[in-house]
């Protein structure tokens, strides 16, 4: 495909997203490219028409792929003609016109405080490397609502005890220092000591490691929360992204405001952070009920 190396820059260099994003981003494109070669015995895509994108997201459909993932895969080609009109080799995107394919809204329903306790009940007094490591993640998730990936590419160098802090590397490389409670900072503490007993250690720059000294990956955690959460709660979904969901709901609701929230979880806009507004709207309710003077009568 003509551009696909420039475009890959693209999304590299400039725009900063992470080796997961871009590959992502080619692999739609290579699923158009080869549509295109089929249907329309047409190789290059940089010049084609939105009857053509059509007919692919006809089939995608037809494939039984849900909404979502066919919004995605045309995002990635609006993406692709975006660079295309900004580096004018083309006047017009064929998705100019484009609608998005209409798509449920999926409430994220976080855990509640009690759960939460719950679970790390069950883990009290961890014994050993794993254990130890496992109430460590559970913790730090909950109290710093930081992001699957940048827990698990979190480094030795970029965790300061002393200081109670830590730097993670966000989305589109932005950096930010996150504040850890004195307890997660023993936690660390023990932790660390627990690591130094390892075999061998494969990854030693990064902090979260398998008991082989490997970096862990993104089903590992997955799994860990999925398990250590099924034993406290019945909702349906238990990942890390609802325990970030969970650390800014209940935040919300103990009287944290908006823009705090917001530069703890590493959001570019308060619109993305007011989402969990509405996980907080029955606290809000129970405040104004208590509170207003009509109420009191």
């Amino acid at each position: 495909m003509n551009n696909k190396n420039a475009f890959r820059d693209y999304l590299q260099m400039e725009k900063k997203y992470s080796p997961h994003t871009v590959n992502a981003y080619l692999t739609d494109l290579g699923c158009f490219e080869t549509f295109n070669k089929l249907q329309f015995d047409q190789e290059n895509i940089d010049q084609v028409n939105y009857n053509q994108i059509r007919s692919w997201i006809v089939s995608l459909v037809d494939d039984n792929l849900s909404n979502v993932t066919v919004n995605r895969k045309i995002a990635s080609l609006k993406a692709f003609y975006k660079f295309l009109l900004k580096t004018k080799q083309v006047e017009v995107s064929p998705l100019l016109k484009h609608k998005a394919l209409k798509v449920p809204k999926m409430l994220q329903i976080p855990f509640s405080e009690k759960e939460v306790a719950d679970a790390l009940t069950h883990m009290q007094n961890p014994i050993g490397f794993e254990e130890i490591r496992n109430k460590l993640i559970v913790d730090l998730f909950y109290t710093t609502g930081m992001r699957r990936t940048e827990l698990i590419h979190l480094k030795l160098m970029n965790v300061n005890l002393s200081s109670c802090v830590i730097k993670v590397l966000g989305k589109r490389n932005k950096e930010r220092i996150l504040p850890v409670l004195p307890i997660i900072s023993e936690q660390f503490s023990l932790y660390v000591q627990e690591r130094l007993c390892l075999e061998s250690i494969v990854d030693n720059d990064y902090i979260f490691l398998t008991k082989k000294g490997l970096k862990l990956n993104d089903t590992f955690v997955y799994r860990l929360i999925n398990s250590y959460f099924s034993a406290v709660s019945e909702k349906v979904k238990k990942s890390p992204h609802i325990l970030r969901h969970t650390f800014a709901t209940h935040l919300l609701n103990n009287g944290a405001d908006l823009n705090s929230v917001k530069e703890l979880l590493g959001h570019s806009s308060l619109a993305s952070t007011q989402i969990y507004t509405h996980n907080s709207l029955s606290e809000l309710k129970k405040v104004y009920k208590n509170a207003h003077p009509r109420n009191q009568k």
